[in-house]
């Protein structure tokens, strides 16, 4: 299965001018039907904190674009919005489209950026998502997610063999960027990708860095820093073979055995 990763440097709070971007630069990649885009974390207006310019309802205009992406080039398409549901509550979230359009993954960031005010404005999501994606089972995350390894063993355990996190993650902690998205890979086994923006927004400076890594933490792709699209074949077979030749994750046991006291 081929994986892009949409490396963009996100137009501030205008949706049209982001997806025009967007529209280009997949119609230059050509994506491979079956194939899985995935887009930044809030892509369509950058990490803003103003819900006003930024949410939208369940459907909303980013989703109907999203969707039709996915219809248009036959793709699974992976990407951050934020989206408010019926009781006004509003959640960052990854939401993926099938080849035929349909959503079929939505999932809520767990642990809201709290040193930048996001829990102020976005509520944290409650449950770790997976979803069939091609020969895959996919689990997403979101950005400060990547910090909390214990989610993602919950999304290993649950069958999860490909990874996506999406982000916006600033240019002072790339480097704690590009190692956890390797510690992920490497602790669960498993396909990760990892998709940043780069440019600028009024606060920050992003690097961009967007990787694609293997079960063995081998690094496939790299966008570097500049505004594209990278991609990389991800092998199923490969997978199931390196866990059968290091079935690490069958070791699995509860926490609590043979911590200080247990019997």
């Amino acid at each position: 299965m081929r994986v892009y990763a949409c490396q963009i440097n996100c137009v501030w709070e205008d949706k049209a001018a982001t997806n025009r971007v967007v529209s280009t630069l997949i119609e230059r990649a050509a994506p491979l039907p079956g194939s899985l885009v995935v887009l930044p974390e809030t892509y369509a207006t950058g990490f803003s904190m103003d819900v006003n310019l930024t949410m939208e309802p369940v459907g909303g205009e980013t989703q109907r674009f999203l969707s039709n992406l996915a219809k248009q080039y036959n793709i699974y398409v992976t990407a951050g919005v934020v989206v408010h549901d019926a009781a006004g509550i509003v959640r960052n979230q990854s939401i993926t489209f099938c080849p035929g359009g349909t959503e079929i993954g939505r999932y809520s960031k767990i642990f809201p950026f709290t040193r930048g005010k996001e829990h102020t404005v976005h509520a944290a999501g409650s449950s770790v998502e997976t979803f069939a994606c091609g020969p895959f089972t996919a689990a997403p995350f979101v950005c400060f997610d990547l910090r909390f390894p214990e989610i993602f063993r919950t999304a290993a355990i649950a069958g999860a063999n490909l990874i996506t996190v999406i982000a916006s993650w600033p240019v002072p902690r790339t480097e704690h960027w590009m190692a956890l998205l390797r510690a992920r890979a490497i602790e669960n086994q498993c396909y990760v990708v990892g998709v940043n923006r780069c440019g600028t927004d009024p606060g920050f400076t992003f690097e961009g860095r967007s990787q694609i890594i293997d079960p063995s933490g081998k690094i496939i792709a790299d966008a570097g820093n500049a505004e594209g699209i990278v991609s990389a074949d991800l092998d199923i077979e490969y997978l199931k073979s390196y866990r059968a030749d290091l079935p690490f994750l069958t070791d699995l046991r509860p926490a609590y055995i043979n911590a200080p006291g247990a019997e």
